[in-house]
C-alpha cells in the first residue's frame, strides 16, 4: 500500500485540507494583493484571468469526462471503470491541473505573491494527493499501470 496516509477511512482529511487551501488562495488573493503597477496591471489581469478561465474549463471539462464515477474522495466508486478518454487522455489528474491553473491565475491577476505561494502548497497537495488515489486506482483497475505509464500526472507531455 501507499505511504501517503489515508487520512480516514475514506480520505475525507483530503478533502477538508484541500478546501482549506483553496479558501485560503482566494482569501489571500483578495487580502494581500499589492496589485500590477502601470502597464503591468492589464498584463497580469488578462494572463490571470486567462489561466482561471483555462483552469475552470479543465475541470468542468474533465468532471464532465467522469461522469457517474466522480468522486472528490480518493477512493474510487465502486462499479466505476477507468476513464482514459477525454481529458484523461491528456493528463492523469487534470481536475487538480485545472484547480492548480485556476488558482496560479488567481495569484497573477490579483498581483498576491501569498497567492502564488500557496498555490505552490496547492500544488504540493495535489500531487501527495493524486499518489494516494494512484496506489487506490491501481490496486482497483487492472489497466491502471499501462495508463499511468503512458499518461502524465498533471502537466501534458512533461513526466509520468
Amino acid at each position: 500500500m501507499s505511504r501517503v496516509p489515508a487520512l480516514g477511512p475514506r480520505g475525507v482529511g483530503w478533502i477538508v485540507i484541500q478546501g482549506i487551501l483553496i479558501v485560503l488562495v482566494a482569501v489571500s488573493g483578495l487580502k494581500l494583493g499589492a496589485g500590477w503597477p502601470g502597464p503591468l496591471r492589464l498584463v497580469g489581469v488578462l494572463l490571470g484571468s486567462a489561466l482561471i478561465f483555462c483552469g475552470l474549463a479543465l475541470v468542468v471539462r474533465a468532471r464532465l469526462d467522469l461522469g457517474t464515477a466522480w468522486t472528490p474522495l480518493p477512493q474510487p466508486r465502486d462499479g466505476a471503470t477507468l476513464i482514459d478518454t477525454g481529458a484523461f487522455r491528456i493528463v492523469r489528474h487534470p481536475i487538480y491541473t485545472g484547480l492548480i491553473l485556476a488558482a496560479l491565475g488567481w495569484g497573477i491577476a490579483m498581483a498576491s505573491p501569498a497567492a502564488i505561494v500557496l498555490t505552490v502548497v496547492l500544488a504540493g497537495f495535489s500531487y501527495l494527493k493524486s499518489a494516494r488515489e494512484e496506489t487506490l486506482l491501481e490496486a482497483r483497475y487492472p489497466g491502471y499501470a499501462a495508463y499511468r505509464a503512458r499518461t502524465p500526472r498533471f502537466i501534458p507531455w512533461i513526466g509520468r
